[in-house]
């Protein structure tokens, strides 16, 4: 029902959510490869607002809030690594380890990353590595206001 109601195919979903209440919450959670906008938003939640009063009718009782997610939230799908090429990541690996450092490209089984390490009191920046998606746990884009 959600993905019928994306515009096109520029559009995915991360994440759906329905709480567990007298009156559900449904949460859409949207992006796209360059973004997703206001207008983007409206257009989905009309159209899957329609699309549950079809299959429910028009009495159901729910909220829906169609959102991309936050500046602050880790990417989920490997689509959403595009726009940020050139921007700081912080990764969490399966293993446990952690890296932090600039997202240089992405390919189709991972990232390159340049790693940024400290080396005696002193930053250094390693030549851009892949790390395979299989291999991250979590991946968020690090706000700095400069």
């Amino acid at each position: 029902m959600l993905e019928e109601s994306l515009p096109g195919p520029g559009l995915f979903v991360v994440g759906l959510t329905v709480s567990d209440a007298i009156r559900p919450k449904v949460t859409a959670i949207l992006d796209g490869e360059q973004g997703m906008g206001i207008d983007e938003c409206a257009l989905v939640s009309r159209r899957l607002a329609r699309r549950i009063e079809e299959a429910y009718g028009e009495e159901a009782s729910y909220t829906l809030e169609v959102t991309s997610p936050g500046a602050d939230q880790p990417l989920v799908d490997a689509r959403q690594y595009n726009r940020h090429v050139g921007r700081t990541f912080s990764l969490k690996l399966k293993d446990g380890t952690e890296k932090t450092g600039t997202l240089e490209a992405v390919e189709d089984t991972g990232v390159q990353l340049a790693e940024e390490v400290k080396e005696k009191n002193k930053k250094k920046t390693l030549p851009a590595a892949l790390v395979p998606f299989d291999t991250i746990q979590e991946a968020k884009v690090v706000i700095s206001f400069k």
